[in-house]
């Protein structure tokens, strides 16, 4: 009965997914692609995960080819498929600053960037594999490290705009995130992209708004890029306060038992979200993730009963930081001590979801014999350096009592003389 069962589910998963093929072949069948390639304009925070669909193709193509070139007309292209768009990459284990050859994939003609990086940023075709182009896109990957943040509870406020003669630069913020904690205070983050407004925009570059385009796009003129550079993303945070989800209650049965394990005193601590425990030497830096997280997740980390709120850890509020919060919702540790020994928890979209419970482990220190290789070569070279330096005393003292010899000898010569 199992196996009839495995077989139905994967009999319907098929149906499914070639209703979902069809689906898509519907929707290109009514788009029609556009008789001069344009590039879509979009924008995204350095270390997001990205998705970019292939809205037009012919009928008759089956499976679509992903080219990436980093500057338009280049003759560096690098081509992101295996041309069977088959191409799957698990994303739990793609690293951050890997190639972008290991960090993406193509489901259903569409083409998935994990952990973009800045250096991602360029032009994006959907076409065959014979060098036919359907669709294209401008990707503005915008970097972090000099990104402003704003804590709007401390009376900070986020930046300007920025006029020009020709052009106006302004930052467009996504929706705030969820309260990053539940029952307790908590904390909101809403994430800015710097965009421009111009109308000496290049025409080949399709935005959203007419004459408006990210600051990182090539539809930009390069005259504007030194002043643009300028202007960094910001991020904005500001406190807040959410209740927590009420979850089920045990069965009858198992909160009976419960109820007499704890009258007799004996109810065991379970930990109330998984536990994943970790041994480091010290003096080394650790970087820890919260599982299924994402940059533009509500994330909050806590040391034991310790908040570290992002008014206190975020990366770049105070100087010569051990213990900080990146803009990527990771917790870095760095040159580890003995007092980082705790249990870290992870928050996410405003539930307890992990904990990590971190040692610190040192090295007992062993006794060594004079038989070991270690000790042999040490007094080894103890001896040969002892020796050394009797050898250069003697031959000091040695020219010393000549030299006297030659002093005292010559007056004496000189007074037996007639």
């Amino acid at each position: 009965m199992r196996l009839l069962g495995a077989t139905i589910l994967l009999s319907l998963l098929d149906v499914l997914q070639a209703f979902a093929i069809e689906k898509k072949g519907d929707v290109f069948k009514k788009t029609a692609c556009p008789a001069f390639l344009v590039f879509e304009n979009v924008a995204y925070l350095a270390d997001m995960t990205f998705e970019l669909p292939c809205k037009c193709k012919p009928e008759e193509a089956s499976s679509v080819v992903w080219y990436f070139q980093k500057n338009l007309h280049s003759h560096k292209t690098t081509v992101l498929t295996d041309f069977n768009g088959t191409v799957i990459v698990d994303s739990k284990q793609v690293r951050a600053g890997s190639d972008l050859l290991k960090r993406f994939s193509i489901r259903l003609f569409s083409l998935i960037v994990f952990r973009a990086q800045v250096r991602d940023s360029g032009h994006y075709l959907c076409g065959t594999k014979e060098g036919l182009f359907f669709y294209g896109y401008d990707v503005d990957v915008q970097p972090t490290k000099k990104i402003t943040v704003a804590f709007l509870d401390k009376d900070q406020h986020v930046q300007e705009d920025h006029k020009e003669k020709e052009f106006t630069l302004f930052t467009t913020f996504w929706d705030w995130t969820r309260c990053d904690r539940c029952g307790v205070r908590g904390e909101q983050r809403r994430i800015g992209l710097c965009y421009v407004q111009s109308a000496q925009l290049k025409p080949r570059y399709r935005t959203a708004l007419p004459n408006v385009s990210s600051c990182g796009s090539r539809a930009v003129p390069k005259p504007f890029g030194r002043l643009i550079r300028l202007r960094s993303p910001e991020v904005a945070v500001r406190s807040c306060l959410a209740p927590c989800q009420q979850k089920e209650a045990p069965a009858e049965g198992v909160q009976s038992i419960s109820n007499v394990v704890y009258k007799l005193g004996e109810k065991p601590q379970l930990p109330r979200v998984p536990i994943q425990y970790h041994n480091q030497p010290p003096k080394t830096d650790l970087v820890i993730s919260c599982p299924g997280a994402r940059p533009e997740h509500a994330v909050a980390w806590d040391k034991g009963s310790v908040r570290l709120y992002r008014a206190h850890y975020l990366v770049g509020v105070r100087k010569h930081m051990r213990l900080f919060i990146d803009h990527g919702n990771h917790l870095h540790l760095q040159r580890l001590r003995r007092r980082d020994k705790a249990t870290y928890f992870c928050w996410r979209e405003g539930e307890l979801v992990a904990g990590f419970q971190l040692t610190v482990t040192f090295e007992p220190r062993r006794q060594r014999s004079p038989s070991d290789p270690e000790s042999i070569f040490v007094m080894r070279a103890v001896g040969i350096s002892f020796a050394v330096i009797v050898g250069i005393f003697f031959l000091i003292h040695l020219s010393h009592c000549r030299k006297s010899r030659c002093c005292f000898s010559a007056p004496l010569s000189s007074q037996g003389a007639p």
